[in-house]
């Protein structure tokens, strides 16, 4: 998985050989290929000249589920090796194309980077020698497409990722190493929480909180959370204090583990909180982190199924409130229906589009629909 860089005048060498065949009539491997030169004309190449950069456009993945062949623990699972191949090819070919009136229309603008919503690999959560060996050939997979920087991965955009379930329930692991060890490399952060799973920065105007797994933990209910926060909440209280103000700047925070079953009544002895995945309690205190700010957008992923909603704090979807934005599993080893969000937040207003897959991303399209939201505070 070498990255490989081109001349203009033709695509980058690495994604021809790993484009795979298609023959749905979506967008196919010929439109692919077609639109990759393009965006390599346009730029000048890969890593050139960098155009102007606005809007502040961005993808959000999630649940890519790297998967090791449990045979062969040295080998990544080739249904898994296919789907992740056809997702950086999709996601490296779309700077520059156009989208679907259906989707709003457009083109796609030069990403700053993309944001992994978390279960970057799948055998995290298990423990044994031979879940440690496949854990180590998925991270490396997972590691050699998504670099920190342009031209430190096969993708060629940087990636944010925050943790999940399936890479270190309770903060712990290959996976958890990992990207510790990435966020101590990578540059330009606005602020590195102390375990270094989590972080923040800036695209232009906005500003992003990466939170793991989930937001917590409030001091005042000391009851067990079956997972482990890693003072995610304390870092984004001090973190927006200090780098968001009351400037009212647009704010987008991300996690992992979906919130809306989570929004109810906080009842800190309940037994049952043991086994929810995220503690009722540390989520009212999420919400009360972040009312005040200009919270634009909280995006996540965990459930598998793209969901859009609006939450107040209290219920699980609302006619007011923050936007939030679930995206779908974008490379499951599972089944060839994936996709991902693409975003642009520009002149007062973030639109969203989600591109999609039926064959696992051997071709794609847009899906019909456009979310606008306003970025700037009311």
């Amino acid at each position: 998985m070498k990255r490989v860089s081109t001349p203009a005048s033709s695509p980058p060498a690495n994604l021809a050989e790993n484009l795979p065949t298609t023959s749905n009539p979506s967008v196919s491997r010929r439109d692919i290929l077609a639109a990759s030169a393009a965006a390599v004309a346009t730029t000048g190449n890969c890593f050139g000249k960098e155009p102007p950069r606005d809007p502040v456009a961005f993808f959000l993945v999630g649940d890519t589920h790297y998967f090791a062949n449990k045979e062969k623990p040295g080998q990544l699972d080739e249904r898994s090796r296919r789907i992740t191949t056809g997702l950086i090819n999709t996601l490296n070919t779309l700077q520059g194309t156009a989208i679907s009136a259906a989707a709003g229309g457009g083109t796609v603008a030069m990403p700053r980077g993309v944001i992994h919503a978390g279960d970057l690999i799948d055998s995290g959560d298990k423990n044994g020698q031979l879940w440690e060996a496949m854990q180590k050939t998925e991270w490396q997979a997972f590691e050699s497409d998504f670099g920190i920087a342009e031209a430190t991965g096969r993708l060629r955009y940087p990636t944010f990722e925050v943790h999940g379930n399936h890479d270190g329930p309770q903060a712990k692991g290959i996976a958890i190493n990992g990207i510790i060890a990435r966020n101590q490399k990578r540059t330009g952060l606005t602020g590195r929480s102390a375990s270094g799973l989590h972080c923040s920065w800036d695209w232009g105007p906005v500003h992003f909180v990466n939170l793991g797994i989930v937001v917590g933990q409030v001091p005042e209910v000391t009851q067990r959370r079956r997972y482990a926060p890693m003072n995610s909440l304390e870092f984004l209280v001090d973190d927006l204090k200090a780098h968001v103000g009351d400037s009212r700047r647009p704010v987008v925070i991300t996690h992992h583990i979906d919130l809306a079953r989570y929004s109810r009544n906080c009842m800190a002895d309940d037994p049952a909180n043991l086994n929810r995945e995220w503690h009722p309690c540390d989520v009212r205190g999420f919400y009360n982190a972040i009312r005040d700010y200009n919270v634009v957008a909280i995006l996540h992923g965990h459930t598998h199924a793209r969901n859009v909603l609006r939450w107040d704090g209290d219920s699980t979807r609302s006619d007011q409130g923050i936007s939030v934005f679930n995206v779908d599993n974008s490379a499951h080893f599972h089944g060839g229906k994936q996709a991902f969000f693409y975003s642009e937040i520009s002149n007062g207003k973030m639109l969203v589009r989600e591109c999609c897959t039926e064959d696992g991303w051997e071709s794609y399209q847009w899906t019909p629909q456009v979310w606008s939201r306003s970025s700037e505070s009311s």
